[in-house]
């Protein structure tokens, strides 16, 4: 399989093959931005409409993923090109989409910033697609890691957390990274012994990713490769900003062990008999 990252120019070749689907995935659940501008043909999807289950805290089943691509055109063979706004909810769809099995994805590499930067085309048009059939196909959660399991593991050699956080949430300073409300958990801290890493050093000004020698030194400099920790398993707030990193580690870096805690901060940070360090 080709690599699942592509560029902006490899994406406006692409624009009007028909096995090719676009979406970009939102923070917030407001359409204004997409509305005002977007890449052509790009479904617009706020992202827990995409990744969530209706009614419960968990990712889709295959089956869940299936009807709900396949309302928007896609089916178990398309191309599905993802891209965030901002950057980390692109990661975070294709972690999602990942599980819930859908074969082909790629991910925009600097997401609208590049192509906007570069002044390629924008559309206003709100793109519309026939529904299809789709077969579901085989999740993969081996990526996934649950609250128990982390706790279960600490301080054991062969696995290392990476916090992915704001140096300020890091410390124990806020739980959400400024200027935000700071809300989203009822302690401030980190899990024990989790080393850092910031999520904007993994990417540059314009959202790329940085070189494979530059994230493999980033990465190093943390202790975070296989020869030294063994499994590496991010974590952030919500684990958007630890797709990130999950991403560069196992698509560019090629690691074998990378994995996210999804719970993230906002669950562990709230959980009664859950230890923290500061």
């Amino acid at each position: 399989m080709a690599s699942p990252l592509v560029t902006t120019s490899w994406l406006e070749e692409h624009l009007e093959d028909p096995n090719v689907r676009i979406v970009e995935v939102a923070f917030a659940d407001d359409d204004t931005k997409y509305n005002e501008g977007h890449i052509p043909g790009a479904v617009w999807f706020y992202w827990k409409d995409l990744c969530w289950h209706e009614a419960d805290r968990e990712f889709l089943t295959p089956e869940e993923m299936a009807e709900r691509l396949g309302k928007i055109g896609v089916g178990p063979d398309t191309t599905l090109v993802l891209y965030g706004d901002p950057v980390q909810f692109g990661t975070y769809a294709f972690w999602a989409l990942t599980m819930s099995g859908h074969a082909d994805l790629r991910l925009l590499d600097g997401t609208k910033t590049k192509w906007v930067n570069e002044s390629r085309p924008l559309s206003k048009e709100i793109p519309g697609f026939d529904p299809v059939a789709y077969t579901p196909g085989r999740g993969d959660s081996s990526m996934r890691v649950g609250r128990d399991d982390v706790k279960a593991k600490l301080g054991q050699p062969g696995r290392l957390l990476l916090d992915v956080r704001s140096p300020e949430e890091y410390n124990g300073e806020r739980v959400m990274p400024p200027p935000n409300f700071d809300h989203g958990a009822e302690r401030k801290g980190r899990i024990p012994g989790a080393v850092h890493l910031f999520y904007r050093n993994i990417v540059n000004e314009d959202d790329t990713y940085k070189s494979p020698d530059d994230l493999r030194a980033l990465f190093d400099s943390a202790g975070a490769t296989p020869e030294k920790a063994g499994e590496v398993v991010s974590y952030c707030r919500l684990s958007h900003r630890a797709t990130l990193a999950w991403f560069a580690m196992k698509f560019i870096l090629g690691y074998e062990n990378a994995k996210i805690y999804d719970g993230s901060w906002t669950e562990w940070g709230s959980i009664v008999g859950f230890p923290i360090e500061k």
